[in-house]
């Protein structure tokens, strides 16, 4: 096999991600790839960042962090200093002392997510607190996954900052626009019409 039919064969499969159906995981992921060529780069990480509301430094640490984190667990045997992370393997990249929503396959956990509000939501049955949320991470936490902690700590400080209400609350429909993916779009699309306002 000649080196211009491995890359025309590597150009087919990243397209051929978005031909078949997406598991929520991927969804989530897709998101970031901002060109939709199946690779997420650290750049289209900060733009996502970005077009979600979120500042500069944020999306700058956001867009490091994300990008060598999990390249590497996505790319197995495939070592990029740029660091992408594939959307077609994003399952892999999962880390320890997270709610269990997503499986294995990145598959959404109804009873998982629902197990989220039955333990934790104790001012609103159909959104969490500051408090609540913390509390749901520490419950969450593996002994000594210190790098778990570490990514459910930063994924849900960030859902709540951009996501809770007037009042304080991350409800229930906005924590589940974010494993189905939509969240983000809404938030885009809500910052493009601020901006035009």
């Amino acid at each position: 096999m000649t080196s211009s039919s491995v890359a025309l064969s590597d150009d087919k499969q990243k397209q051929g991600v978005y031909d078949e159906d997406l598991e929520p995981l991927q969804k989530h992921a897709a998101f970031f790839d901002r060109n939709k060529d199946g690779l997420i780069y650290p750049w289209e990480t900060f733009k996502g960042f970005r077009a979600i509301g979120s500042g500069i430094p944020l999306s700058t640490v956001a867009a490091i962090f994300v990008n060598v984190a999990l390249s590497g667990k996505t790319r197995s045997g495939k070592f990029s200093p740029l660091f992408p992370i594939e959307v077609r393997n994003v399952q892999r990249g999962k880390h320890g002392s997270d709610s269990g929503v997503y499986d294995t396959e990145g598959r959404f956990v109804p009873e998982k997510f629902e197990q989220i509000f039955n333990k934790h939501a104790h001012t609103n049955p159909n959104a969490l607190t500051s408090k609540e949320l913390s509390e749901m991470l520490k419950d969450n936490r593996v002994p000594k996954d210190y790098l778990g902690w570490l990514g459910a700590w930063i994924e849900w400080k960030v859902l709540y900052s951009l996501g809770k209400d007037e009042d304080g609350l991350l409800h229930k429909d906005t924590i589940r626009g974010v494993y189905d993916g939509t969240l983000f779009e809404k938030l885009e699309e809500k910052k493009a019409a601020h901006k035009k306002a």
